[in-house]
C-alpha cells in the first residue's frame, strides 16, 4: 500500500529527442555542460547570479542590496530605480531600433496593423499623457478590460510608465467579476472598448462595464476605445472616448523612475473559495524574470517573429506577450479572435502569413487542433517555425508528439514550460539548445531556480516517487503577497513548509533527474490507499485513437475511498457506445495497470474550461459526486456545458 504522504506515479515515457546540433551551435545555452555550470553557479551564489542577469536591464539607479529575504517576504534590487515601460520601449530607440516592428496585429475580421517600436513608443506616451490629464499619479490602480487589440498593450505600458498599477481583467469576464475586482483593487479608472470580436460576433464590453459600474465603488472615469462601432451608452461626466482623451497630446512622456519594489500590476486568479486572489507583482524583479526567461527558454534572436497566443488578461499574456518579448526588443504577433474562426486553420494561416518563428500555446489548444484534424495545418506552409512552446498545464505525451510532428515538422524543439501566475515567469523548462527532451516532461529548473519534490513532512522523495513540488529559494519574479490579504498569502503558499514555497502541484523526478509535473495536488485521487495523479490517467486515455480530450476526477467510493470518473470528448465522427466505454476502461488497464481502471466513463461534447483554456476539474468533481456547484465560477467560458453535464446526470 502506498504511503499517503506520496503520490503514486504510474506514467512512463521512454521516447527522447536530442537537440539539433545546428540549433545548438547558435543557442544562448548550447550544451548540457553549459547548462549545468550555469545552474550550479547560480545555486552557489543566488544573489550574485541574479545581480549579473539584472545588468541586461536599463536602470536609472543601481541597487545597493540585491536580495533581502525575510521569509516569506522578499525584496529584490533594493535602492534600484527602474521603469518597465522604458525597458520595453525607450532603450530600444536609443539602440537604433526605431523602425523595427514591435507589434504585428490581426483582428478577427481580418483587419491588420503593424506598430514599430517608435510608433508604439509614441502611442504609449500619448495615452500616458491622457492619463495624466485625468490626474493619474504613481500608485493609482487602473483597471483594463479590453479585447486583444494593440491599445491593451499601450494601456499597460502607459500605466507602467507613470507608476500606476494595472489590473487587467480578461474581456470575457462577467460584470460581477469586473465589479468584484474593481472593488478589491480600489481602482480609480477603467479602460475598455465598445466591444471586441469573438467567433464572428461582438462581445458587449461597454455594456458589461455599465453593469459593473453599478457595483464599482471607486471608479471615477471610464475610457472607451472605439473598436467594433456597435451602439453603446456613454454616461456624461464619467465616460470618455480614447481618441478624445488623447487628441492634441504630444508623443513624449518621460518614464517615471520607480523603486524596484514599486508595484507593477495586480492580477486576479480564481481561488477554490468564492473570493479571487489578487496576485501582487513588483517592477524590477518581475521584469527581470520576464526578460531573462523569455530570452533563454525561447532562445530569442533579433530576427524572430514570436507569437504567444495567450490573452493579456492572463499571466502568460503579461509575461510572454507583453513584458518579456518587448524587453528583448522582439517582434510580437497578436491575434484578437478565436482559433477556429472563420475556419479551423486560422492559426496556421497567421503563422504562414507573418513568418512566425516561435509559437507558444496551451495543451488545451493543441488537443483541439488534434480533434479538428491534420488537414488544417497541412494546408499551410509552416516552415518558418523553428521552436514550439507549451504552457498552462502538463502536456500529455501524445499531444506533445502531434505538436512535434504535425506542427513542427519533426524539426522544431518543444519547450514544455512549468510556472504559475504566482511565480511570474517560467521556472522549469528545457533550454532548447542544451536539453534532450522527453514528451510530457518539463525537464529541469532554469538556472537561478532551486526546486525540490517532497513528502508531507518536507523530506525529499526518491526517484520516480510522486510528491509535492516546492521552491526552496526566493527568485526575483515571485509574487510579493496577495493584495490586501497577506495572511492568506502566508497560509496558502508558506505554512506547509516554513520558508519554502508550496506550489500545490504534484511532481516526480525520474532516474535521469527529469521533472514530470503531475497536476494540482487537489487533482490527486486516493484509490485504495494509492494517491494517483489524474493527469496520468488522462494521458493514458488520450493515447486511444477515438479520444480527443479527457478530464479525470475522483468521486466518493465506500470501498476504495475514491473512484475514478472520466469525462471523455471523442474525435469527430466517433460514436459514443457502451462497447467503447468498456474498451476505454480496458485500455487504461493495459497502459497503466488495474489500479487505474476507471469506475465511470461519461462521454461529453465539451468540457468546462476557463477562458484561458484550463479544464475546471473542481466543477467536474462536484458533478461526479452529485453535489451542488460551489466556489468561484467567474472564469468559466461556457456555462451551458455545466447545464448539459448536469442534465445528462439526471
Amino acid at each position: 500500500m502506498a504511503n499517503n504522504s506520496q503520490i503514486t506515479s504510474v506514467l512512463r515515457e521512454t521516447r527522447t529527442f536530442a537537440p539539433n546540433p545546428t540549433f545548438s551551435r547558435t543557442a544562448h545555452v548550447g550544451s548540457m555542460d553549459q547548462y549545468r555550470r550555469l545552474w550550479e553557479s547560480a545555486k552557489d551564489d543566488l544573489a550574485g547570479f541574479w545581480a549579473e542577469q539584472a545588468k541586461d536591464l536599463a536602470w536609472f539607479k543601481t541597487w545597493h542590496t540585491t536580495l533581502e529575504w525575510k521569509a516569506p517576504h522578499a525584496k529584490w534590487f533594493e535602492g534600484g530605480l527602474i521603469n518597465a515601460s522604458y525597458n520595453c520601449l525607450d532603450r530600444h530607440l536609443i539602440a537604433g531600433q526605431n523602425n523595427k516592428a514591435a507589434l504585428i496585429w490581426e483582428g478577427e475580421p481580418g483587419d491588420t496593423r503593424t506598430l514599430t517600436y517608435q510608433m508604439l513608443h509614441r502611442e504609449v506616451c500619448k495615452f500616458a499623457n491622457g492619463l495624466k490629464r485625468l490626474g493619474v499619479a504613481k500608485g493609482d490602480t487602473i483597471t483594463i478590460y479590453m479585447p486583444l487589440v494593440p491599445e491593451l498593450v499601450i494601456a499597460m505600458l502607459a500605466c507602467a510608465r507613470l507608476g500606476a498599477v494595472h489590473s487587467v481583467i480578461f474581456g470575457g469576464f462577467s460584470p460581477e467579476a469586473v465589479a468584484d475586482r474593481n472593488n478589491d483593487s480600489k481602482s480609480r479608472i477603467l479602460i475598455t472598448a465598445d466591444g471586441g470580436w469573438r467567433r464572428g460576433k461582438t462581445v458587449p464590453l461597454k455594456a458589461n462595464v455599465d453593469l459593473a459600474m453599478e457595483k464599482s465603488l471607486t471608479i471615477e472615469k471610464v475610457i472607451v476605445l472605439r473598436r467594433t462601432g456597435q451602439d453603446i451608452v456613454m454616461k456624461p461626466g464619467r465616460d470618455l472616448w480614447w481618441h478624445d482623451l488623447t487628441a492634441g497630446l504630444g508623443g513624449d512622456c518621460p518614464a517615471e523612475p520607480l523603486d524596484s519594489e514599486h508595484p507593477l500590476f495586480i492580477l486576479y486568479t480564481s481561488g477554490s473559495t468564492g473570493k479571487p486572489k489578487g496576485i501582487y507583482h513588483t517592477t524590477g524583479g518581475y521584469l527581470l524574470g520576464a526578460q531573462y526567461t523569455h530570452k533563454l527558454v525561447f532562445d530569442i534572436k533579433p530576427d524572430d517573429v514570436y507569437w504567444c497566443t495567450a490573452d493579456a488578461g492572463w499571466i502568460t499574456g503579461h509575461t510572454y506577450l507583453v513584458y518579456g518579448p518587448l524587453a528583448n526588443a522582439t517582434t510580437i504577433v497578436m491575434y484578437e479572435g478565436a482559433p477556429n474562426h472563420p475556419s479551423e486553420d486560422r492559426f496556421w494561416e497567421i503563422i504562414a502569413k507573418y513568418g512566425v518563428t516561435v509559437f507558444y500555446t496551451a495543451p488545451t489548444a493543441i488537443r483541439a487542433f488534434m480533434k479538428w484534424g491534420d488537414q488544417h495545418p497541412k494546408r499551410h506552409d509552416l516552415s518558418s517555425l523553428r521552436l514550439l512552446g507549451s504552457v498552462g498545464e502538463p502536456i500529455n505525451p501524445e499531444a506533445w508528439m502531434w505538436y512535434h510532428e504535425t506542427i513542427g515538422g519533426g524539426r522544431c524543439p518543444i519547450v514544455d514550460t512549468w510556472w504559475q501566475t504566482e511565480t511570474g515567469a517560467i521556472m522549469i523548462a528545457p533550454l532548447p539548445g542544451a536539453v534532450t527532451t522527453k514528451p510530457g516532461s518539463a525537464t529541469f529548473p532554469l538556472p537561478g531556480i532551486v526546486i525540490d519534490i517532497v513528502d508531507k513532512d518536507g523530506k525529499t522523495v526518491g526517484t520516480n516517487e510522486g510528491g509535492f513540488l516546492v521552491v526552496t529559494k526566493p527568485w526575483p519574479s515571485m509574487l510579493r503577497t496577495l493584495y490586501r490579504d497577506d495572511e492568506r498569502y502566508q497560509k496558502t503558499y508558506w505554512d506547509q513548509h516554513p520558508g519554502i514555497y508550496f506550489t500545490a502541484d504534484g511532481a516526480r523526478r525520474d532516474e535521469d533527474g527529469y521533472i514530470w509535473i503531475m497536476g494540482r495536488v487537489d487533482d490527486v485521487l486516493n484509490v485504495s490507499g494509492h494517491r494517483l495523479s489524474t493527469m496520468e490517467v488522462e494521458s493514458a486515455l488520450v493515447q486511444h485513437k477515438a479520444v480527443a480530450e479527457v478530464a479525470v476526477v475522483g468521486k466518493p467510493d465506500d470501498l476504495k475511498g475514491e473512484g475514478i470518473s472520466c469525462f471523455v470528448t471523442l474525435k469527430t465522427g466517433i460514436e459514443a457506445t457502451d462497447v467503447l466505454k468498456a474498451e476505454l476502461r480496458d485500455f487504461v488497464v493495459q497502459v497503466i495497470g488495474a489500479l487505474a481502471r476507471p469506475d465511470e466513463i461519461r462521454f461529453t461534447e465539451s468540457l468546462p474550461k476557463t477562458r484561458s483554456g484550463k479544464i475546471m476539474r473542481r466543477l467536474l468533481r462536484d458533478i461526479a459526486s452529485g453535489h451542488q456547484i460551489t466556489g468561484d465560477t467567474s472564469t468559466l467560458e461556457d456555462y451551458s456545458i455545466l447545464a448539459n453535464l448536469r442534465s445528462d446526470q439526471e
